[in-house]
């Protein structure tokens, strides 16, 4: 079972963690310390000019990060079950690298009981990227990451790592200026 408080302290120190999400292993950190998120960038080789996603526990969580939810995006929020990861203007108090060059983020509000209890322990988001060097395979499951992005994690996730089943990565949408859902992914 997975030590919450050690994830804590290690998020806390702007430590980077490989974690297993409510979709694909993702390398994480502590979405509002703009250093860990530049260490993910560095171990993803990732330019920061493309986006990660945030992992919030709750609707409330979510509101402190987006000052203005709009309310078809709550309504959304209480009856979506599949991951679902929603683009979001104006965010605050998230690390100035996380959000893209139009002031949006892109936020998943996650299920998984797992991710839940560790992002609920931390108190704060926690970026979630897939396990891999960008441009490279998402990996499915834990024994497919490269050992590359494994030794340059502070901490692994000591949990599902015998896990084969397959999960898709999250829809990725954005509501328009009329409120209609668009599908980016």
């Amino acid at each position: 079972m997975p030590n919450y408080q050690q994830i804590t302290e290690i998020l806390k120190a702007g430590g980077v963690i490989l974690y297993p999400t409510d979709t694909v292993w993702g390398i994480g950190c502590d979405a509002t310390n703009p250093s860990a998120v530049a260490r993910v960038f560095a171990i993803k080789q990732r330019s920061e000019s493309k986006s990660l996603i945030i992992l919030v526990s709750s609707i409330a969580m979510l509101r402190e990060y987006i000052a203005d939810l709009p309310q078809n995006i709550f309504n959304y929020l209480q009856k979506v079950t599949e991951p679902t990861t929603i683009i979001y203007e104006n965010p605050q108090l998230l690390a100035k690298n996380v959000i893209a060059s139009d002031n949006t983020v892109a936020i998943r509000l996650v299920q998984d009981p797992f991710c839940q209890q560790m992002i609920t322990h931390f108190g704060k988001p926690i970026v979630s990227t897939s396990a891999n060097i960008s441009g490279e395979l998402t990996p499915l499951y834990y024994q497919l990451i490269n050992p590359q992005i494994i030794a340059q994690c502070d901490y692994v996730v000591p949990y599902r790592q015998d896990d084969t089943q397959i999960k898709n990565p999250s829809r990725l949408i954005r509501f328009d200026t009329d409120g209609e859902i668009q599908i980016l992914r």
